[in-house]
């Protein structure tokens, strides 16, 4: 079992605290130097990510990926505004202020927040969507500046295409190969104005994204029920972008709301200590959300979003739900009450949540799309209608309007956190509640994930990997039912295996973000039969790692 540092749900010492002054002086005084592979721009799951004290985020790096947006949009014909938003990330003003002048320099028509509020990533996703419904042209783009819940001296910058969702690999790819060409030639070729300048042109407008996204919410979901039920609902932004949508939420519908903190500072102090002592906004860990944890007899219900807002925390009278079992009690909540939604209209998921889904799925005779590890795979069927619901083990989901419309094409934690209060004023009982139901019906799995080093020897096996390689005819015990080293939703490489029997799986890929492989695991049958499952894991991949050819 992993260690859990003695910091862990604490408060963080002062000592603990990112310099801030330090972290933005190294933004706009350090340079990258390309020859070196962490300090080029690598597009991950989530975009690219890095810190300025490592040289793997600074002013060079925004003016290189902003001139290669500027590039893609011009080479797509995509001329309409773009919709420029981030977080509260300390490195995330500095980088809204860098793509800025970059973006009006290459005479885009920018969009940006009311007053320079914060702007959550699931904001940005709604009002590109918003502006592009029955256009074909003069279509919208977005940029979030975010590293999601990283820790505070990290920043991010992640690009929406038309469709309003994470770029795929294809976009991401050619943005990441322009951006470094315009680094390793020392940004010659980026177009840049001044920010005074860039602020005061024609070109960039204000627009009301949290105006916008309160007015439509009684689209997607019953906020007349979450008002009638008189629910007492309390909420941590846990210092993020989300803060401003909260208030204006309760007063648009009446609900009976509460934002316990208010606090928005660099250093997220505000924030407990997550397992491994170190400062990480993450809504779905009980560490950092121990504070909320302890207000949780004065609520029915209580919330908490990332930074960016694009993961959801649910607070019951009981517990944090576990982004598992609260996934799987939304899909059955959503196919049951969306009933404008058609039969064929299915669950998408990705191949490492939770199989509980699956059993879900087939109980409410719903089809099941399974796809890679990314927000990203979902968008086109989000788009076309043919999923009703998106989700990922790591607290990201989003869903169709009741019309069968896209909401968001991007994860959307407010939008998950007021569902669970819909659903618990529709069925009189918390999500907690109800995935107990839902476990006396389809069985009570345990989950876990185990991380291991992984180097590009570990990731170049892995993604060599077919089903035929993988020899193992048991799991835990039981026969292996299918190998998969490509998603079955999509035929997407999942740069890794999925080992499956009829009562528990194996994951393993490499994370997109960091220098480790990702070892998930579940099983039907209780923890010892995890344990089995884990030890099979993991002896499969010593054993594929035994072999250096």
């Amino acid at each position: 079992m992993p260690v859990v540092h003695s910091d862990a749900g604490h408060l963080p010492a002062l000592e603990k605290l990112e310099n801030i002054p330090a972290l933005m002086s190294a933004y706009y005084t350090e340079f990258p130097n390309p020859a070196f592979a962490a300090q080029r721009v690598s597009f991950g799951t989530s975009g690219h990510r890095g810190t300025s004290v490592l040289c793997s985020f600074n002013e060079e790096h925004i003016y290189a990926i902003t001139q290669a947006v500027c590039d893609y949009r011009a080479a797509k014909g995509i001329d309409g505004p773009l919709f420029l938003g981030g977080d509260t990330h300390a490195l995330s003003e500095a980088a809204f202020r860098s793509a800025l002048e970059v973006l009006v320099a290459n005479n885009v028509s920018v969009r940006i927040a009311q007053g320079g509020a914060y702007t959550a990533t699931p904001a940005i996703s709604h009002a590109v969507l918003k502006w592009n419904t029955g256009r074909v042209s003069g279509l919208a783009d977005g940029i979030v500046i975010t590293p999601s819940h990283n820790p505070p001296r990290d920043g991010g910058f992640k690009y929406n295409p038309p469709h309003g969702g994470p770029a795929e690999s294809e976009v991401t790819s050619h943005i990441e190969k322009c951006a470094n060409a315009y680094l390793e030639n020392g940004n010659k070729g980026v177009k840049l104005t001044h920010l005074r300048a860039a602020r005061a042109s024609s070109l960039v407008e204000e627009y009301d994204f949290i105006g916008s996204y309160v007015q439509d919410l009684a689209g997607v979901l019953d906020m007349k029920a979450i008002a009638s039920s008189g629910l007492r609902i309390g909420v941590d932004p846990l210092g993020g972008a989300s803060l401003p949508l909260w208030e204006p939420i309760a007063d648009a519908y009446g609900i009976d709301l509460e934002v316990v903190n208010r606090a928005v500072d660099p250093t997220f102090r505000f924030v407990p200590c997550d397992k491994d002592g170190k400062i990480r906004m993450d809504c779905s860990s009980p560490y950092a959300m121990s504070r909320l944890l302890d207000l949780r007899d004065h609520f029915d219900l209580s919330f908490a979003c990332d930074p960016d807002s694009d993961r959801h925390g649910v607070v019951t009278r009981q517990e944090l739900m576990n982004p598992n079992h609260y996934l799987s009690v939304a899909a059955w909540y959503l196919f049951r009450t969306r009933r404008q939604w058609p039969a064929q209209r299915g669950i998408g998921k990705t191949l490492v949540t939770s199989a509980m889904l699956d059993r879900v799925a087939k109980e409410l005779g719903r089809p099941v799309v399974e796809v890679p590890v990314g927000f990203k795979w979902f968008v086109p069927y989000l788009l076309s209608g043919r999923c009703g619901f998106g989700c990922e083990e790591s607290a990201g989901a989003s869903f169709l309007c009741f019309d069968g419309t896209p909401w968001s094409t991007d994860k959307d934690g407010p939008l998950m956190c007021l569902l669970a209060a819909e659903m618990m004023a529709v069925e009189q009982s918390s999500p907690g509640e109800l995935y107990t139901k839902l476990t006396e019906r389809l069985g009570a799995p345990a989950y876990q994930r185990l991380d291991a080093p992984a180097d590009d020897h570990v990731r170049a096996k892995l993604a060599a990997l077919t089903p035929e390689s993988v020899t193992l005819k048991t799991l835990g015990g039981s026969p292996v039912t299918s190998v998969l080293t490509r998603a079955p939703g999509n035929d997407a490489s999942i740069g890794g295996v999925k080992v499956v029997s009829e009562d528990g799986w194996f994951a393993v890929r490499p994370s997109g973000t960091e220098a480790i492989c990702k070892v998930y695991t579940e099983s039907f049958k209780g923890e010892d039969h995890l344990q089995a499952v884990q030890k099979d894991a993991i002896d499969f991949l010593e054993q594929l790692l035994k072999n250096k050819d």
